[in-house]
């Protein structure tokens, strides 16, 4: 469905700007260049224009723009797709950041957010009530993006995903119709939404619950990696209260100034966690990780939550990846990590582990588009590179490596997916939930506008 320069020169980007209350940037425009970018490199991507909307209204106008045209559309609100999905040659780009106000209700159960806003925006503004709703782990990351791909974040044990704390949504259909999507409004595109990404809409505000968080215990914590410790922390990590989330990053110790010099370039686990039950239990739970090993540096303490989300970002490179569901993995598997890591050329490569159940996983596997719950870990494995011409060779490294420590067509997460076959996709939605999705897609948008994405295409018929 590319659109061709005909398509392109029919569409009177005059008139649209005219219809916008935000603005439309055209490749004559000064920032034209900055507009088109997306976070990951690769992907010099040339749009038609890029409107950086303002309002549902002006994303309606948008979405019939490229309907009655046939022009690509591609829409964003961090710009964090790995497969450069927020972009597009020749067509229209939806620009979401600029909408990014967040409204918290005056009982502080619940907030409206635009879904231009970042992780971090909204992470920073609802603290100010001592609330919070948990948003992944990366402060850039856009809340719209993050949220309908599930949402595996710092509270997912304690208080789930974040579409389990998604009440209702203000969704563009491709039809160009503004509908608010929840249990008793739309509440099929309401299921297909939570988990099955942009496939049916563009959604422009989200209303989320609110948990009241303020100070937690969390932080780093980076240990000496072997199989005995890379099993013994994901032991430690089912075992522990749900009040816990932690993810372990497996990688080659960059030299960065909190890690002991004599600890750079060797394979360490670097801890992230978040403990939001009492302040005063927390060092009791932490206590089995940092029995492990001596730690290469331990920088856990009792902290606001938004700290977990400061600190510099990172840099936009080039990106290899991939990840994949499992029950729990075992030493072997441990040692093929360790064995393979000082295998890749990648500027910096980890293998991510994150111990789920809880909250999570006392939801119903078909109660919403996300049907993983009842798998104990992700596995998430990742090739950072500054070389495109690199790319074969570091998805190569990613792939074998995934392969051989179980990935063998188990389903994936899609937030975390890059650009994938229909039977990787299929299996990122077990059960009935792809051939549900496909009907829904039929109905919502059967002429798959909607399609720069992890596809789901519109059943048969």
């Amino acid at each position: 469905m590319a659109s061709t320069p005909e398509q392109a020169q029919d569409i009177p980007t005059d008139d649209l700007r005219s219809q916008l209350d935000g603005g439309l940037i055209t490749p004559d425009h000064s920032d034209y260049d900055e507009a088109r970018k997306v976070f990951f490199k690769g992907w010099d991507r040339r749009p038609l224009a890029v409107a950086r909307v303002a309002s549902a209204a002006d994303v309606a106008r948008v979405v019939t723009a490229a309907r009655d045209t046939g022009l690509e559309l591609a829409a964003r609100s961090g710009g964090h797709s790995r497969p450069g999905y927020g972009t597009v040659d020749g067509g229209l780009v939806i620009d979401l950041s600029g909408m990014n106000s967040v409204e918290i209700d005056d009982d502080g159960e619940t907030a409206w957010v635009e879904t231009g806003a970042t992780a971090g925006q909204y992470t920073n503004a609802t603290a100010q009530r001592g609330r919070v709703t948990g948003l992944g782990d990366t402060g850039s990351v856009g809340v719209g993006g993050i949220t309908l791909a599930g949402g595996i974040g710092f509270l997912a044990r304690k208080h789930g995903l974040t579409i389990d704390n998604l009440l209702a949504a203000e969704v563009v259909t491709a039809d160009g119709e503004i509908v608010q999507a929840s249990e008793k409004s739309e509440p099929d595109l309401f299921w297909a939404i939570r988990g099955g990404e942009s496939n049916f809409g563009v959604a422009t505000r989200l209303q989320l619950r609110l948990a009241e968080i303020s100070e937690i215990v969390g932080g780093m914590l980076i240990l000496p990696a072997s199989p005995e410790t890379i099993t013994g922390f994901l032991e430690a990590a089912e075992a522990a209260p749900e009040e816990l989330s932690t993810i372990a990053n497996v990688m080659i110790a960059p030299p960065m100034p909190m890690i002991a010099e004599e600890a750079h370039g060797k394979p360490v686990v670097m801890g992230l966690f978040a403990y939001v039950g009492p302040v005063g239990q927390g060092e009791a739970v932490l206590a089995p990780f940092r029995a492990l090993a001596d730690p290469y540096a331990d920088l856990l303490r009792p902290m606001r939550y938004p700290e977990l989300f400061e600190g510099p970002e990172p840099e936009p490179h080039f990106a290899a990846g991939t990840n994949f569901f499992a029950d729990s993995l075992e030493p072997a598997a441990a040692g093929a990590i360790l064995e393979q890591l000082p295998q890749s050329t990648a500027m910096m490569n980890a293998v991510q582990l994150r111990v789920l159940g809880g909250a999570l996983a006392r939801v119903p596997n078909d109660a919403t588009a996300f049907a993983h719950r009842d798998r104990g870990l992700m596995v998430n494995i990742q090739a950072i590179y500054a070389d495109e011409g690199e790319r074969e060779t570091h998805q190569a490294w990613v792939d074998g490596l995934a392969d051989s420590i179980g990935k063998n067509g188990t389903g994936g997460y899609v937030g975390f997916l890059g650009e994938e076959d229909e039977e990787s996709l299929r299996a990122a939605y077990p059960g009935g939930t792809w051939e549900r999705l496909r009907g829904l897609k039929r109905r919502y948008d059967p002429d798959n506008l909607f399609h720069l994405n992890h596809n789901i295409p519109p059943a048969d018929g």
